[in-house]
């Protein structure tokens, strides 16, 4: 179920129906204000919505106020172990502080982050991670470890809540996909609080976008799930990159083109492999949202991405280029990459407007024969 409850960090709005947002993490030492400031900027031109920032020592802490000022992405402070390093985050103004009630040194510590949170109205994450639940939980965890995340995360709940404090949002990760899809669902029916997603320790990219897809994937198909974050062994750009391709395949969010492309197969006779890399290649540059198609053979292809914006098919020597689901012309091989861009730059510029139409009209063989019957410009 979607979280009924919602909370700000930093002006944008998290659950309650709001469009997932996008997270990271720097993996700059935080007091080197420079390295840290031009990673934030890298993740924000990379589409980075919020970005965490690691606060282990007193030096971190006292570099935030200037990393908040120069940050164009609200800052979380990621705090563990010292509640006096949570108290600075709060006066240096960051938009939220993530922290772990069961390691900042008791009840009383709790309250007193707690009670500075709310005097200046600031959301909190909370939650557990497979690789560091309480020692209690241990039996349990043997037992059932998913149910031992969401006991510990509960538990964090309650705390809270006997502090008359409901401003936070809520994660139970683990590195073990199926363990973190079922605690994600056990804890979405147990509470109304925005849940952020993630599979800790996903690993480098080539796996760890598989994991995170999987797992996040699975949550925001039914509608569990209100912030994300791939957390891959790599540069955090990439973590951003992944997160967005997750959104757009479930049409959630919208940024940037999507490719549509045939696989490699036997029918292909036109190098598809190389006409996607280069169409790709070209898409990178463009921050508009629309679909195109490389199609490889009359089969599935012209039928399958009958609904993308624009689309070519390629040939030994010549190619056809689609348009809203018809085909406009046929072109010379070698130029059919550039004429394709002429076309979508020209429909970008006359204000991207998108005709009606049916969706799927014709048969893919039938659209393609009549493509092929068109003469040659």
């Amino acid at each position: 179920m979607a979280s009924e409850a919602f909370v700000e960090v930093g002006g944008i709005r998290i659950g309650g129906g709001a469009p997932v947002v996008v997270q990271s993490m720097t993996l700059t030492k935080t007091h080197d204000v420079a390295a840290t400031t031009a990673q934030i900027a890298a993740l924000a031109s990379a589409g980075c919505e919020i970005v965490r920032v690691a606060v282990p020592k007193v030096e971190d802490a006292e570099a935030l106020p200037l990393i908040v000022r120069l940050s164009p992405i609200p800052v979380i402070a990621d705090i563990h172990f010292n509640a006096s390093l949570a108290l600075k985050a709060i006066e240096a103004g960051v938009a939220a502080v993530r922290i772990n009630p069961g390691n900042i040194g008791g009840p009383d510590k709790v309250e007193e982050v707690v009670r500075a949170a709310k005097k200046v109205n600031m959301p909190m994450r909370i939650g557990a991670n497979s690789g560091s639940l309480p020692k209690h939980l241990e039996e349990l965890a043997q037992e059932d470890q998913a149910e031992a995340l969401v006991e510990a995360a509960l538990e964090e709940v309650r705390l809270l809540e006997q502090l008359d404090y409901r401003n936070f949002k809520i994660s139970v990760k683990s590195s073990h996909v199926p363990t973190m899809i079922r605690a994600y669902r056990i804890l979405a029916s147990k509470v109304p609080y925005p849940l952020h997603l993630g599979v800790t320790e996903a690993g480098p990219p080539s796996t760890g976008a598989i994991k995170s897809a999987i797992g996040l994937g699975s949550l925001l198909a039914d509608g569990i799930g209100d912030t994300i974050r791939v957390s891959l062994t790599a540069d955090p750009v990439e973590e951003v990159k992944v997160a967005w391709e997750i959104l757009k395949s479930l049409g959630l969010r919208e940024r940037g083109p999507i490719l549509i492309a045939c696989p490699s197969c036997g029918r292909d006779n036109v190098g598809v492999q190389t006409l996607a890399e280069a169409v790709e290649e070209r898409l990178r540059e463009y921050p508009e949202h629309f679909e195109v198609a490389v199609l490889g053979c009359a089969v599935n292809g012209p039928g399958e991405s009958g609904d993308a914006d624009f689309g070519i098919a390629g040939g030994r020597e010549t190619g056809f280029i689609y348009a809203h689901g018809k085909v406009l012309r046929k072109v010379e091989s070698d130029v059919l990459v550039d004429e394709l861009f002429n076309e979508i730059d020209s429909w970008i510029a006359a204000g991207m407007q998108r005709p009606e139409r049916r969706k799927h009209a014709k048969p893919a063989a039938l659209a393609m024969a009549e493509a092929s019957a068109i003469p040659l410009e």
